[in-house]
């Protein structure tokens, strides 16, 4: 085998099922059923309302559902996640439906496959760590809001509007709701939200999502109710593979889109991932294993007529919460949907679609985490700003740009706070100045001599505030800048350090500095700041060697009558060279 051959079969092998997984499914597969058997019951109305939702019909739900859950459940990186059809990832289909079609959704999710492998094969996963937590939280309750808006035609009855914003959807919704009511649409989506919000905190563990879509379908058709329209008749089972759909004309205009799924594909599972982990003891996911997963799951789903498809937070919840312990209650939450799918697409296809708007309503609702929204704001008022950003930009934009928004004001708030953190002290030399001297001499040199302590980080962010402090120096002989405590510089900093030197020169005042630590000299060197300190005077290891060096340039300079040994040495063990500046002989690095 060759050395190309070792080393991409090195970057996959990682990212294929182990005899780990395989040893875990079967150590309690009872428990594993009866929860894969729960989550197929919850999955179901999600499934279909989320395919209703993305404008491809409720089988396009089911069929991602399927082949997508299975797929992720044998290649993920959790041993917990579920994953299949969401609200997320149906606001950002429904514009992709409206400008290219269903054709070009399909297309859509076999590019964003073949991007989340490669986003695994470069090792990609590890960087979810750096989402800040309000970027999380003000994206899911920006989502909260999009899917309960989604479903206000259905809730309402009537014929869903034109248009891609879900603000003027809604709008236009309630407008024609206005025209003509539809109350008893609107009674069944009430009714069947109260049921799964009240059910949920008097018997969490059952199901009430279905027990509520199946007694909607019941007073539908028992009542005859033509106004409570049915989700209509659904293939039973699913379509052959097929690569119908593409048009290779359309592919370059469906790379932005593509890119956009990928990325919302991407956060979603490892974030659904990193939740699953947090609910239990003893399980950690694999990142980038869960992104190659994702990618296998998003290439399969469109060949068979499914929608993009990610982790899903609300069932992988469920799954953990109803004792799941391995991969195997994933697998049979697919299979449960897929006998459901062969075996009663026709009772299916009579459940009112106010019913499956109730049942997304009710989710949304139950996304919004109250405490964490009202702790996350108190924080600090950097927190509240992102995350009301954030929900706002996710109502208001595309997902994926409200994340990008968010993670750039995010990082740019906390540039700013680490940049207040840059100060600009002086500090009296007494300290450092050895008892030897005569209380003239301490007055002189203080008087010609001023010490500056710079702490925390010199970068781009601080250093020109950096710069006019320094520039302001009042009128001495020597400044010493002290640097022991500067935390990190870059190539702006250090410029801005070098350009601060090379005015204070011109004005006549010797610049020296102490305790440069090994790691920033390269910095300062690259942009030629320590070879002006050296040819002003020289970088010391400590300050009071530094004040050693200006008392003697002070005497030089006849500002010190008498020149006295400083009981301080300069450096003995290097040997002595002339300083053009200040004639004197010094110490040479």
């Amino acid at each position: 085998m060759s050395s190309v051959a070792v080393r991409a079969w090195s970057r996959v092998r990682p990212l294929l099922p182990a005899r780990a997984d395989l040893m875990a499914a079967r150590r309690d597969p009872k428990r594993d059923l009866l929860a894969g058997l729960t989550v197929a019951i919850v999955a179901l109305p999600l499934a279909l309302g989320f395919g209703v939702s993305s404008g491809l019909g409720a089988e396009a739900g089911l069929a991602t559902a399927v082949v997508a859950g299975a797929l992720a459940a044998v290649f993920g990186g959790s041993n917990l996640q579920v994953s299949g059809p969401t609200g997320a990832m149906t606001v950002v289909l429904v514009p992709i439906v409206a400008q290219h079609g269903p054709g070009g959704v399909l297309t859509v999710g076999l590019i964003a496959g073949v991007m989340l492998i490669g986003l695994a094969l470069a090792r990609a996963g590890r960087y979810m760590q750096y989402v800040p937590a309000p970027v999380v939280e003000g994206f899911t309750l920006g989502i909260a809001g999009v899917i309960g808006l989604q479903q206000v035609p259905n809730a309402l009855g009537v014929p869903k509007p034109d248009g891609d914003q879900v603000l003027v959807v809604s709008w236009r919704a309630v407008a024609s709701f206005a025209e003509a009511p539809n109350w008893t649409a609107v009674a069944l989506a009430a009714a069947v939200a109260a049921v799964m919000l009240l059910g949920a905190r008097w018997r969490p563990a059952i199901p009430f999502s279905i027990l509520a879509v199946i007694g909607a379908t019941v007073v539908a058709q028992v009542f005859r109710l033509d106004s409570a329209r049915p989700i209509g008749d659904l293939p039973a089972g699913l379509p052959a593979p097929s690569l119908s759909f593409l048009d290779p004309g359309a592919l370059g205009s469906l790379l932005a889109p593509a890119v956009a799924v990928a990325a919302l594909a991407a956060l979603e599972s490892l974030l659904s991932a990193s939740v699953a982990d947090g609910m239990t003891v003893g399980q950690k996911h694999d990142p980038d294993r869960e992104l190659f997963g994702q990618g296998l799951a998003n290439i399969a789903a469109p060949l068979f007529g499914g929608v993009p498809a990610t982790g899903a937070i609300a069932r992988t919840a469920v799954n953990v919460r109803t004792g799941a312990g391995s991969r195997l209650a994933s697998l049979v939450h697919a299979a449960v949907l897929a006998v459901i799918v062969f075996a009663a697409a026709p009772l299916v296809s009579r459940i009112p679609l106010a019913a499956l708007a109730g049942v997304l309503i009710a989710t949304a609702i139950r996304m919004v985490e109250v405490g964490s929204l009202r702790a996350m704001a108190r924080a600090t008022r950097s927190d509240a700003i992102v995350l009301v950003l954030t929900a706002a930009a996710t109502l208001a934009l595309d997902l994926v740009y409200a994340v990008l928004i968010g993670l750039a004001v995010a990082g740019a708030l906390a540039l700013r706070a680490i940049a207040k953190q840059a100060r600009l002290h002086q500090v009296p030399i007494a300290a450092d100045v050895s008892g030897d001297h005569s209380a003239e001499e301490h007055a002189l040199l203080a008087e010609h001599i001023v010490a500056y302590r710079i702490d925390g980080p010199l970068f781009f962010a601080a250093a020109h505030r950096f710069l006019l402090e320094l520039a302001e120096v009042a009128d001495v002989r020597v400044v010493i800048l002290r640097m022991s405590r500067v935390s990190t510089i870059d190539a702006t900093g250090a410029l801005v350090l070098k350009d601060a030197v090379t005015k204070l020169h011109r004005r006549g005042i010797t610049v020296l500095a102490s305790g440069v630590r090994p790691g920033q000299r390269q910095v300062l060197d690259s942009v030629g700041a320590l070879e002006l300190l050296r040819h002003e005077g020289r970088d010391f290891a400590t300050t009071p060697e530094a004040i050693a060096a200006a008392r003697a340039h002070l005497h030089g300079a006849g500002l010190l009558s008498v020149p006295e040994q400083s009981s301080v040495p300069v450096q003995p063990s290097v040997p002595v060279q002339k300083n053009a500046m200040t004639s004197q002989e010094e110490p040479a690095r």
